[in-house]
């Protein structure tokens, strides 16, 4: 039986993945568990060679709202952050937007 983290991971990945088609040269996305965060990443073009590191969500135990916490370049490092809501929790897809549109852009425009 798989466990309750393979489980939410899993869930996760699914939504965001589908979420993700909005970006052509998003080719996967990737999630990984650890200690009540997910990690997610993106493959760019295929390349997973050099995964972008997108953000970290802390699981907070409803399905619609997760801590956000963007990887800053920068500082090489996850900083929590505030979603364009105004707020620092939000959906996962509200937290692909954010860090996808910052490091891709928009791809309405």
């Amino acid at each position: 039986m798989a466990s309750s983290n393979t489980v939410k991971a899993a869930a996760l990945q699914q939504r965001l993945t589908a979420h993700a088609a909005r970006w052509p040269q998003i080719t996967e996305i990737k999630v990984r568990w650890r200690a009540g965060y997910a990690y997610i990443d993106a493959v760019i073009n295929g390349d997973d060679e050099d995964d972008l590191q997108l953000c970290r969500l802390k699981d907070t135990g409803h399905p619609e709202m997760w801590g956000f916490a963007l990887f800053t370049y920068s500082n090489e490092r996850y900083e929590d952050n505030i979603l364009p809501t105004g707020l620092s929790f939000g959906s996962p897809e509200d937290a692909l937007d954010c860090a996808v549109g910052l490091y891709l852009g928009d791809p309405a425009s």
